[in-house]
């Protein structure tokens, strides 16, 4: 059986893709076997995984958003070693696969393809997998009620604008986080537990975050008095408001949330007042460029250099 064989689950509304169509059709000429299977309702991508496995796929690519790409992530969690993920950005954020400097242009991405693959972390919270972060906070609710017709027409800016109009909603949460040797509770605004290190269209949370340490990245932005004017600020600057968060590398956290805090896992709502998140240390094989910002081993090599 043919190594240099993969099947692309699809977004369905990327069907008419020009530009992945295109892609496809160069990794074909390449030698590649590419082929093409589209998502339509909720659980197709988990199904188009255990279908491309039993069929033998050994690489598995991913196109689509990132709530896409955790779904398939989380899919392929479930058999770890039997195929290793390519990343096709192709949402409106493409937050993890920008902050892990993974090409934009789908030709460019596929060329992934020939790259070995890597063992990154997950992250899992009430037996659900996320690839990239969980977030709370009034961000979060920015981030679920933006819809999909402003994505369309402002792309990543739309979560801005969503922002800047809901001011009058705008107010502080309570949460509790313990981990080990660290306790924080009060109100605050923003909370980001990453294993990527931005979330909403570009809002770095957590910028020293890697995929492959075996931890998760924690950071807390405490409210401060003057909240409207600071989320301003937050929205307009892309969350530069870097020396006020509080941050910390876990391998677990628990999480305490009370009402008015919104919490949601790579771009979906996440219910429950009481929370634990973990890490899954090397649970997928990712096929990243060898000089990702987001992993461990190019950390090592700069500081030797």
């Amino acid at each position: 059986m043919s190594e240099r064989r993969a099947l692309l689950i699809l977004h369905g509304k990327q069907a008419l893709n020009e530009e992945v169509r295109a892609a496809v059709e160069g990794k074909r000429k390449q030698g590649w076997e590419v082929a093409v299977r589209l998502t339509w309702e909720a659980g197709d991508a988990q199904r188009l995984v255990e279908e491309a496995l039993t069929a033998g796929y050994r690489q598995i690519i991913a196109g689509g958003g990132d709530g896409t790409l955790r779904d398939i992530a989380e899919a392929l969690a479930a058999h770890p070693r039997k195929a290793s993920l390519v990343l096709l950005p192709l949402g409106t954020a493409n937050d993890f696969s920008r902050a892990a400097g993974i090409p934009l242009v789908p030709a460019q991405a596929l060329e992934l393809l020939e790259v070995a693959p890597r063992d990154i972390d997950l992250g899992e919270v009430g037996g659900q997998i996320f690839l990239n972060m969980a977030t709370g906070g009034f961000g979060s609710q920015v981030t679920a009620n933006t819809s999909e017709d402003l994505k369309k027409v402002l792309g990543g800016a739309a979560y801005l604008f969503t922002g800047l109009s809901r001011f009058s909603e705008l107010h502080a949460a309570y949460g509790e986080l313990q981990g080990p040797d660290f306790h924080w509770s009060g109100e605050l605004l923003a909370l980001g537990i990453g294993n990527g290190r931005q979330a909403g269209g570009g809002h770095v949370l957590c910028p020293q975050a890697l995929a492959d340490d075996g931890l998760l990245d924690i950071s807390i932005l405490p409210a401060p008095q003057e909240l409207v004017g600071t989320l301003k600020n937050l929205l307009s600057d892309g969350f530069g408001l870097d020396n006020m968060f509080v941050r910390t590398r876990l391998p677990w956290v628990e999480i305490k949330v009370a009402e008015g805090l919104y919490i949601n896992l790579d771009g979906e709502p996440l219910e429950g007042d009481s929370l634990r998140f973990e890490v899954r240390p090397g649970a997928l094989q990712v096929h990243l460029p060898q000089d990702s910002p987001l992993l461990l081993a190019r950390q090592a090599l700069n500081r030797r250099g």
